[in-house]
């Protein structure tokens, strides 16, 4: 036999695709939900719901068209990252479902049952998610257009300002034919497109030192431009929009993703103080910050001969204990109006599946934000490492924010809780969100070509009988 007849290239060996890992996972992530549903319906109506098999075969379809562009386009991408989104997805389809059943929060007013409506945001974000996958062939296109994205942020941030303020807040613009959509969902992502190709450029010039005070490198004067504007910015929206979710998830992102891209510590004291400062300035005139920084500061204050809806989580997590009362067997529409589906569905969770269930829900979140870093780190180009930093980044930061504020951790923000609450912007942006880090993942774990040796004496090198 000759020494070529058995040989293997440098290079061919890579890692392996792990599609089927995905495909086994995404058994999982669909059978979970669909149990889920079922409970629901036996614990609600004593029998099974009639709609189980439409749930079952729609979330069942949505996540095998994932998996067979995720298998054609991105075949080397995370193998745990669709699975994740898609177990999230389906459980918070079956929460919301399951608060629909209540007569209290179902009203003319809120716009009635919105499991339905939902469920078409999540198929719309799936198409985007599809589309992203299939268009974007190079993430590295996307430094092209590093302050075009800046405009393009800037033009979505300050576009509800334009429209009327709902629930307290300006977030949302509306669109005829379409209805509301919170345009600072889609922000993060663009936002972060910008941080990653702005910092490539400019983090030699940021990473520089003037002196050493306390243990800490001081950035020299002309440096603390970026973080000043940014901290200018993130004030602004506050202001205008009375938005706290928004503004500390801009902020937030750019310090994480400057001390990603410097390693200097004192960036991430200095964004401290500026938020910290700017947060108190802001509650102490802005009457709609002040109203959530109070209700946090007293949650068991009686307001309008009723407790606020802070203290009702409060009680539901109480209630749920170790594992919960059971799905579809709490008390969620106690919380009133329409947050149980969007800022508060995490005390439904509490309540209902209890201290084992939201720790899982939460280990889900971190292990999908696990996944993004270890994304960061296996990226081979500086664009890559920082967009999927930020990426992650600022899902780990609306995770935080929202988590910390059913809680009573920190003021409520008013965001939604990703993939999870009800929320067509957020769903449809979150979904964008994966498939971005996807097409990162398979670009860093697609083994790279072996060259071709040319001489027969390079050929003995390479070659092993």
């Amino acid at each position: 036999m000759s020494s070529t007849s058995n040989t293997t290239t440098i290079g061919t060996i890579g890692a392996p695709s792990r599609r089927n890992t995905e495909l086994a996972l995404l058994v999982f992530a669909v059978i979970i939900p669909v149990f889920a549903y079922i409970n629901v319906g036996l614990a609600k109506e004593d029998t099974v719901p009639a709609g189980v098999l439409g749930y079952a075969l729609g979330l069942g379809l949505l996540a095998g068209v994932a998996h067979l562009v995720v298998r054609k386009w991105a075949p080397y991408a995370d193998p745990l990252m669709l699975p994740i989104a898609t177990l999230l997805n389906g459980l918070g389809l079956v929460f919301i479902w399951r608060l629909d059943q209540e007569p209290q929060i179902t009203t003319p007013q809120l716009g009635g049952a919105m499991a339905p409506g939902q469920l078409m945001w999540s198929t719309l974000g799936v198409a985007l998610f599809l589309g992203v996958l299939i268009f974007l062939k190079d993430h590295r296109v996307l430094q092209r257009y590093t302050y075009i994205s800046m405009v393009v942020a800037l033009v979505l941030l300050i576009l509800p300002v334009f429209f009327p303020a709902r629930f307290g807040a300006r977030i949302w613009i509306t669109i005829p034919g379409v209805g509301s959509l919170q345009p600072g969902e889609f922000a993060k992502i663009i936002i972060a497109i910008f941080f990653a190709g702005y910092l490539m450029v400019k983090r030699d010039a940021l990473a520089l030192a003037s002196r050493r005070f306390m243990g800490l490198y001081l950035p020299r004067g002309r440096d603390l431009g970026p973080i000043l504007v940014i901290w200018a910015l993130s004030l602004m929206i506050l202001v205008f929009e009375t938005d706290l979710g928004t503004s500390l998830l801009f902020f937030g992102l750019f310090v994480i993703m400057l001390y990603v891209a410097t390693e200097r510590t004192s960036w991430i004291v200095f964004g401290l103080l500026l938020s910290a400062a700017g947060a108190v300035a802001v509650a102490s005139f802005e009457s709609h910050v002040k109203t959530r920084v109070h209700n946090w500061l007293n949650p068991l204050e009686l307001l309008n001969g009723g407790v606020t809806e802070t203290a009702q989580a409060m009680y539901s997590f109480g209630s749920g204990g170790i594992l919960g009362s059971g799905l579809g067997q709490g008390y969620s529409r106690l919380i009133g109006g329409i947050a149980p589906k969007s800022d508060y569905i995490l005390a439904t969770v509490g309540e209902e599946i209890g201290l084992a269930g939201l720790m899982a829900i939460l280990l889900l979140y971190g292990l999908l934000i696990e996944r993004g870093i270890r994304t960061a780190l296996a990226a081979r180009d500086p664009f890559g490492k920082l967009l999927a930093v930020g990426l992650s980044g600022a899902f780990a930061l609306q995770v935080f924010v929202v988590a910390g504020g059913v809680t009573g951790l920190i003021p409520l923000t008013g965001m939604t809780m990703p993939f999870l609450a009800q929320g067509g912007s957020s769903v449809i942006a979150n979904w964008a969100l994966v498939a971005i880090l996807l097409r990162i993942s398979d670009t860093a774990r697609r083994p790279a070509p072996a060259p071709a040796p040319s001489t027969d004496a390079e050929m003995t090198q390479v070659v092993r009988p």
